[in-house]
C-alpha cells in the first residue's frame, strides 16, 4: 500500500470516527470536542506546511540514463550530463550518462560541467 492511501485511509477512519463521537455526545461536549479538534488540526496543517516548504535532501540535480548529443560547429555545446551555476546548492549527480561529442570547435559534457 502506498504512503497516500495509507493517508486517506487514515483519514477517512478519524472523520468517521469524529462523526461517531459528535453523534452520540450532548451539544455541549460535541462543541468541545470539535473546538480541540480543530486547533490540532491547525497546528498539524501548519507544521506540514512547513515542513513541506523546506528544501529535500536529495540532489538538486541529476542526470541518468541519458541518451547521446553531439555538436558540431564553433561555439555548439552537447551535454547528456548536468550544465549549471557552480552555487546550485546541494549535490549535482550524473551517472550513467550517453556520449556527447564535440567537433570543429564545439564542446561536450556527459558528466557535471559547472559554471561562475
Amino acid at each position: 500500500m502506498t504512503v497516500r492511501r495509507v493517508v486517506i485511509s487514515i483519514t477517512c477512519v478519524v472523520v468517521a470516527a469524529l462523526a461517531a463521537v459528535f453523534a452520540v455526545s450532548q451539544w455541549d461536549q460535541a462543541n468541545r470536542i470539535a473546538t480541540a479538534t480543530s486547533a490540532l488540526a491547525a497546528v498539524a496543517a501548519l507544521g506540514v506546511a512547513v515542513w513541506a516548504a523546506l528544501p529535500g535532501s536529495g540532489p538538486a540535480a541529476r542526470a541518468s540514463r541519458t541518451g547521446t548529443a553531439t555538436a558540431g560547429g564553433p561555439g555548439s555545446r552537447a551535454n547528456t550530463g548536468v550544465s549549471g551555476v557552480a552555487s546550485t546548492p546541494g549535490a549535482v549527480v550524473a551517472d550513467h550518462t550517453g556520449d556527447a561529442r564535440a567537433t570543429n570547435g564545439g564542446s561536450a559534457n556527459s558528466g557535471v560541467e559547472l559554471h561562475p
